[in-house]
This record gives C-alpha cells, structure tokens and sequence, in this order.
C-alpha cells in the first residue's frame, strides 16, 4: 500500500512541485536535485510504515548475513582459502559489500528499467521535465537496502579489528578510497547495463550478472579463478578495482597477474572512466528508444 501510494505521489510530484523544471541550471546539478526530492518522497512513504520497515531491514540484513556465514562455515574445513585465512577474505568480503551496499542503495533501481520499457511507462519519466536517469535511479528508493550496508561494515570491521596490519597513512586512506570508489565502479556498471535494457529490453538478469554476480565474485581471494577470469574483471570489467587491487595492498599480498604497485591507487581514476562510458552508453539507448508504441 505504501509503495502504491507514493507512486501516485511520484505521477504527481512534477505538478504539486513547478519549481522542479530547474530552468537554465547546468544538468547535473539538475539531476542531483531532482533526484534528492524524488527520494525524499519515497523515505516519507517508506517511514509511514515503521514497523514494515524495520522488518524489512532486519530481513535485508539477515539475508546477506547468509554469504559471509557460508564462507565461515567453509573455514571450519579448511585453514586457508587460496592461501588466504579468514580475516583476509573478510577483508575482501566487508569492503567490496560495502560499496555494492552504497550503489545498490543510490542506483540499484536500475535494474528496473527494462520492465519500464516494456510495459510503456517510461513514457512518462520522458514528459516530466526532469532529468530521465535521476528518475530511474530515485524509482522506488529502497531505505532496507541500509541492511546490506551495515552488515558489511561488520564483517571490514571484525577484519580490521583481527588482521595484524602493519598500518602506514597510505593503507589508512585505502580503505575509504576503495570503499568509495567501488561504489562509484557499481554504480557505473548499474548504468551501463540499464543503458543494455533499452536495445534488449529483458535483459535485468544480464545486468545482475555484473553488479550482484561481480560483488560475490569480488568476495572470495584472486587466487582461486582461472587468470582469464581475472584478467576479465580487471581489464574489460574493471571489478578488481572495486576491492581486489586495493585490498591486496592493505594486505601486503603480491597482485595478480603480475600487476605493479601502483594500481592500487586507481581506482578512482577507473571510476571517473567507468562513469564516461556509462553516461555515453545511456545517451546512446535514450536516443535509440522508440516507445512500445502503445
């Protein structure tokens, strides 16, 4: 009923609310706004049913807790995973959750786009003077997803708090640079594939192949998949950068593939690039759409 409500809301925002048409502001302050009241109107929908809420959290997060239980489990078998013990791979697992965590809370509506297409309501995000990937972006803005967040900064934490690190300023800077960076990397990938929905409009599960299929690869060491999978998550798909690359460095670990050192300092030069390509990508499909033509 809450969901039904706010959209009712979200068809009427752009008539209660004329000063959406932002005029001659530049565009990405445009889409920022606009993307800031649309889910300002989702949270106060979502915050009408308290309890719903807080179930639903509870739920998110007990359900992500289930991957990290599951390699815990695997470690009562084993002392090392490709030659990697447990607070390292929780190190792996806490920050590359973490970022899937941010993106997927900012841009995991994305993945919605392809049904949009579908049944022709993307029409009218096209007639709202509002910037189209604001809107679908801010579409059905989920505040649960602050469950898969918080359970991965308590596995980074357990494995800051266990791992013997020897911490110099540079590795203390990694950790949120990689965090930041990774869900800037997601939420590219979130884009691109959203972009993929406009040409081959029931493709959401190609598109979850990359962003939840990508953060449980990133979860587990590099060193127990084939190289050409790993050369394909740092070259084509630049997930690596999302956790692996950094966290290797925090670690002291040798990279793979023979990589130098300094590409752990990447990652936001990759994000920035991920972003041009992502925005290129959906300028393309936008211009391609052609309406269900119903």
């Amino acid at each position: 009923m809450a969901e039904v409500q706010a959209e009712k809301v979200a068809a009427a925002e752009p008539a209660l609310r004329p000063e959406i048409a932002f005029g001659d502001r530049p565009r990405l302050v445009e889409g920022v706004r606009a993307y800031g009241l649309i889910v300002a109107m989702w949270l106060r929908s979502t915050l009408a049913y308290r309890a719903s809420f807080v179930m639903t959290t509870l739920g998110n997060f007990a359900a992500t807790a289930l991957d990290f239980v599951a390699i815990m489990l695997m470690f009562t078998h084993v002392d090392a995973l490709g030659g990697y013990a447990l607070p390292e791979v929780a190190l792996l697992y806490g920050a590359s959750a973490t970022a899937f965590g941010l993106s997927d809370l900012v841009m995991g509506s994305m993945d919605r786009l392809g049904r949009r297409v579908r049944d022709g309501t993307f029409d009218t995000l096209l007639v709202r003077p509002v910037p189209v990937l604001a809107q679908v972006a801010a579409d059905r803005f989920a505040l649960r997803r602050l469950g898969r967040i918080t359970q991965g900064l308590l596995v980074l934490g357990y494995a800051l708090v266990t791992l013997d690190i020897a911490w110099t300023p540079l590795k203390v800077l990694m950790l949120p640079l990689m965090v930041l960076s990774g869900a800037a990397i997601f939420g590219a990938v979130f884009v691109a594939g959203a972009a993929f929905q406009f040409f081959a409009q029931d493709a959401a599960e190609v598109q979850s192949s990359f962003t939840y299929g990508g953060t449980t690869l990133l979860q587990y060491p590099p060193s127990i998949f084939a190289k050409d999978l790993v050369r394909g998550v740092t070259f084509v798909v630049p997930l690596a950068f999302v956790s692996w690359l950094p966290a290797l460095y925090v670690l002291g670990r040798d990279y793979p593939l023979g990589l130098p050192e300094w590409v752990a300092f990447m990652p936001p030069l990759v994000a920035g690039l991920c972003w041009v390509l992502a925005g290129l990508a959906w300028r393309a499909g936008l211009r391609a759409y052609r309406s269900t033509g119903s």
